[in-house]
């Protein structure tokens, strides 16, 4: 029996309704920010993710899923939507409208990890990009946006962390300080963090090794070596933040994955995933789009974890699905009628279903059962000659009956649908 791929999960029709409650929200909530859904190549070059996320990180060295196309071409899977919604916003020249441009996505996203809960191979994220805003009050609207959206989903035990990595010109003062710090305590390090040190000192704070961050526990801050521009553009975050009530902490240590992040990260974690407890992540992004070949433009952006989103939402958050009728259609004029019936219901907009195969009431009433049906049409040769059906309410037992031609009508008008 061929199986599924190591650390590609299924999403079987039980599970849907979860799905599809996340990602009606998403979308909601996203229009009413005025975003625009845009979708973007589930593959791309290689180069654009290297030179985005950065050749240093662990995603670009370990995890991405690439290969050569027929002309040798390098392509990969795409481990993040960010490359890729830029790579599209400066190819169709979005940026050339005299508005800011403010997209969202919803979709599949790879990469090459140890599957465990909440972490897969073939996973999925939401994310916003808004390109061409540089004010602080752009990085308050997106972290908004996630706080609604997950707060409105009813999620347990949500953190909010805020941190700064100030601009470009901050950066490099500060690597030379961690550096100097981080040498002094290279012996206990792990291995990963002492290549690091070579590559990108930074990801050092971001280990998860116990030892590593104890050694690493009076680092020096970035938040300490921020320009005055830098710093009052994360105070203004956090005014707006506060202004809004959003609740947050913050993280000195809080650096993110990729390197393309600037100003404003910040991410959200629930207490109730373990040791994977992150479910979004984001931040400003200034440089990127210019990096990639376009022009200067501020942006900001987040992109959360679906899978996580759907470990944690609560069961009592999931719509009930509407009313199931059950046509249960036996005779030859009643199985013709009663096609019809079906039809009609479908047509308003109701939930209806049948068995093909049953000839008999009783067989029709045991599939109705099987299904959760709430109510059964009953249609046989009888009550084809009379001109009325039998409606038979599974729940009570009691039965009504109403005329053939304008029984859909009658029950759409009962159930409340169209």
């Amino acid at each position: 029996m061929l199986r599924g791929i190591k650390g590609v999960k299924d999403i079987l029709p039980d599970e849907i309704a979860r799905w599809q409650l996340i990602e009606d929200m998403a979308r909601r909530l996203s229009l009413s920010y005025g975003y625009q859904e845009i979708r973007v190549p589930v593959f791309e070059m290689t180069e654009l993710f290297a030179r985005s996320i950065g050749a240093s990180t662990d995603i670009v060295e370990k995890e991405m899923y690439t290969f050569q196309d027929r002309d040798g071409t390098s392509l990969t899977l795409r481990p993040e939507a960010t490359a890729g919604v830029v790579r599209a916003y400066i190819e169709h020249n979005l940026g050339g409208s005299a508005v800011s441009q403010k997209f969202f996505y919803l979709g599949p996203m790879f990469r090459h990890e140890r599957p465990q809960a909440g972490r897969l191979r073939q996973f999925h994220q939401y994310g916003v990009e808004y390109f061409g805003m540089r004010s602080p009050l752009a990085d308050v609207e997106v972290v908004s946006l996630l706080w609604r959206f997950l707060s409105g989903l009813g999620l347990p035990d949500l953190t909010l962390e805020i941190n700064s990595l100030g601009d470009a010109a901050d950066r490099p003062p500060y690597k030379a300080a961690l550096l100097e710090f981080l040498k002094t305590r290279e012996d206990r390090l792990c291995q990963n963090c002492r290549r690091r040190m070579g590559t990108n000192p930074l990801r050092v704070l971001d280990c998860k090794v116990p030892g590593c961050q104890t050694a690493t526990e009076d680092a020096p801050r970035i938040t300490d070596h921020l320009s005055a521009g830098s710093r009052r553009h994360f105070e203004d975050v956090q005014a707006g933040l506060r202004d809004l009530g959003i609740p947050f902490s913050l993280n000195s240590r809080l650096v993110r994955g990729l390197d393309y992040y600037t100003q404003t990260i910040f991410e959200v974690t629930s207490g109730r995933l373990g040791a994977q407890n992150a479910v979004a992540a984001g931040g400003r992004y200034d440089g990127l789009v210019e990096a990639l070949g376009g022009a200067s433009t501020p942006a900001v952006g987040f992109a959360v974890g679906l899978e996580r989103v759907a470990l944690v939402l609560p069961a009592s958050a999931i719509p009930r699905p509407h009313s199931l009728i059950f046509v249960a259609a036996f005779g030859e004029q009643g199985v013709t009628a009663g096609t019809r019936v079906l039809d009609e219901l479908r047509g308003l907009g109701l939930r209806a279903d049948t068995d093909y195969r049953a000839s008999t009431l009783k067989a029709h009433l045991r599939q109705a059962d099987r299904l959760g049906a709430e109510y059964v049409v009953i249609i046989g040769d009888d009550e084809v000659t009379k001109g009325r059906l039998l409606v038979r309410n599974m729940r009570t037992k009691e039965q009504e009956e109403l005329p053939l031609l304008t029984a859909a009508r009658s029950l759409s008008s009962r159930l409340k649908i169209g």
